[in-house]
């Protein structure tokens, strides 16, 4: 029994690879028994590092940095998605001034580190941390989801937008109700990625003093006397910023999971014409 892409793997080749995954899996839980041998051996683990966490002023200041970098998140993800949907239908546009100057502005801010953006808002137009923060990270992420929703829509067959041209749709109607609904999909998992990015990249205001999640363990870690728990500091940060990225990867996997099930999309039996159909104008076709 084979497939179109690769011949199912007989008993032989199949043990080889059970013994590929025991072998990896080995190494793996060797490489982390040899991560926490070293931390315990540097007393990472000790009661002076931990205590500090137990605190009620250190756990409302770590708090109150989570709640800003999802402030700036939320803000930077809606504003992002919003100019990357503009760039992105400039583009499109027919009109070839429009094109050239969105693509100019696409290229311009997608090549601009966004360090470089962050500093010049905050440090050159004097904006606050959070509006230079949200700045940077809106204007780089949205080029990069405007070129994201671009591809998106021109991988769609040729073959719906004619039809739907001849059908007496509008080109907004037809970017709007065929092109766009079917684009969705294959841009999904491109989108959640960009935003992913968007996410970590929210670290980078502690650079301005911005008070989010990573700027309050630095202020943890920097002015305890507690031998400097930089490591504990890490490991209670790191693990929420990787959830809250693989929530984003269950909102993805959730959303599309729905619009599979969503009847709308679903396809729909047509019925095979009789020969008594009448053609348009209500007359019957000649015998």
């Amino acid at each position: 029994m084979t497939t179109a892409l690769y011949d199912v793997p007989g008993p032989r080749t199949r043990q080889r690879h059970r013994l590929y995954g025991v072998g990896s899996t080995v190494v793996i839980l060797a490489l982390i028994g040899w991560i926490i041998y070293l931390l315990l051996v540097s007393g990472q683990f000790t009661a002076a590092k931990w205590n500090p966490f137990t605190y009620k002023g250190i756990q409302e200041l770590l708090l109150r940095g989570l709640g800003n970098t999802l402030k700036a998140f939320g803000l930077a993800a809606v504003l992002s998605l919003a100019l990357g949907g503009v760039l992105a239908t400039g583009r499109l546009s027919e009109h070839r001034v429009v094109r050239w100057v969105c693509t100019l502005l696409v290229e311009f801010f997608r090549a601009m580190p966004v360090l470089v953006m962050i500093f010049f808002i905050y440090v050159a137009l004097k904006a606050e941390p959070l509006v230079a923060l949200v700045a940077g990270l809106t204007l780089y992420n949205g080029s990069v989801l405007a070129e994201v929703f671009r591809t998106g829509v021109n991988s769609v067959d040729r073959g719906q937008r004619e039809a739907a041209y001849a059908l007496g749709m509008g080109k907004t109607q037809v970017m709007t109700h065929v092109l766009v609904p079917q684009a969705v999909r294959a841009m999904l998992p491109a989108i959640i990625s960009q935003l992913v990015v968007a996410l970590k990249d929210t670290s980078l205001g502690f650079l301005i003093t911005y008070e989010e999640f990573l700027h309050a363990g630095k202020l943890i870690a920097s002015n305890l006397d507690y031998d400097l728990p930089f490591i504990p500091v890490v490991m209670i940060i790191s693990p929420i910023y990787i959830g809250m990225c693989m929530l984003l990867s269950w909102l993805a996997n959730w959303v599309s999971k729905r619009q599979r099930r969503n009847p709308k999309v679903k396809a729909v039996e047509v019925a095979a014409p009789e020969p008594g159909t009448l053609l348009p104008g209500g007359h019957k076709p000649p015998a």
